[in-house]
């Protein structure tokens, strides 16, 4: 079985959420919801430029096979968001900082069809955010200069 955890960043602090609740805080907020080891929804506000929704490791749509289960995901859009939102803590931030920002979560958000490549062209073992998105969300939030929540591991 995977991990599986919520958490809520209230602009101060984490603590831990009911998956499928929506934040009832004041902005600036951050929800990390893991699912099973594969899906990490993360959802912001404000929004910015973004929908104040993007995923890391799979898409709902690419995981279920199911384009229902989830809006389609643009990762530039939702890259630009998340780095808004990063700016909105960081309001210093130059717009080249801003720019370089948003570049360096864009490697961090799922594309609809994209899956997660978990092989190694030299038959060495994956990197373990590639295999286990938890991993991958405690690197994303690093990025976002975020402390992890005490629960997450990685």
């Amino acid at each position: 079985m995977g991990f599986f955890g919520t958490f809520l960043f209230d602009g101060t602090r984490w603590s831990e959420h009911d998956p499928g609740t929506e934040a009832a805080v004041a902005e600036p907020w951050l929800l990390v919801d893991i699912y099973d080891s594969d899906i990490t929804t993360v959802k912001y506000g404000p929004a910015g430029p973004g929908r104040g929704i993007a995923y890391l490791g799979y898409t709902p749509r690419t995981y279920f096979e199911d384009d229902s289960a989830s809006e389609p995901t643009s990762v530039v859009e939702e890259a630009d968001g998340l780095a808004a939102w990063w700016r909105g803590l960081h309001p210093e931030a130059e717009d080249a900082a801003l720019e370089a920002k948003a570049r360096e979560i864009e490697a961090y958000v799922a594309a609809d069809d994209a899956v997660p490549d978990t092989t190694e062209e030299d038959g060495s073992e994956p990197d373990d955010a590639d295999v286990f998105v938890e991993i991958k969300t405690a690197r994303f939030l690093n990025a976002l200069g975020l402390p992890r929540p005490v629960d997450l591991p990685g």
